[in-house]
């Protein structure tokens, strides 16, 4: 019984015992939610409007933003990305002009966000060697 108890309680201590997430994968989470952050308020933007065929556009984002913050999760505690994914969007939304033009945000991230969520790897990979 006892050993059965301390070998439970072996498991258990490394099941919780998850390794921090290196500065590399600071970094690259750190853009991956900007990305998510971006999506998250384009898709509410376009969501809000009163244009039936931008619907498709909106549910992309929508969907990019979710694929985005799913990614996050590998790499970092997922309390600490929906913290980070809060903060990031609050910070974004105030630097939106005052009619909410998203003209600013899309010029910022637009491409960057397309080229990282299509391959997450070569962008991990490049924060993995400017962090050596």
């Amino acid at each position: 019984m006892r050993k059965t108890l301390t070998l439970s309680l072996f498991a258990l201590m490394a099941n919780s015992a998850v390794a921090a997430p290196s500065e590399a994968e600071l970094a690259f989470n750190k853009e991956v939610l900007e990305c998510a952050a971006y999506y998250q308020i384009a898709s509410e933007t376009i969501s809000g409007m009163n244009a039936p065929q931008m619907k498709p556009v909106g549910e992309r984002l929508k969907q990019s933003g979710e694929d985005a913050v799913t990614l996050a999760k590998k790499y970092q505690d997922a309390n600490k990305v929906e913290q980070q994914l809060a903060a990031t969007v609050a910070e974004q939304k105030a630097s939106l002009p005052s009619n909410h033009n998203l003209g600013s945000l899309m010029n910022r991230y637009k491409g960057p966000c397309q080229k990282l969520m299509a391959n997450p790897q070569e962008r991990l990979d490049y924060w993995i060697m400017a962090t050596m």
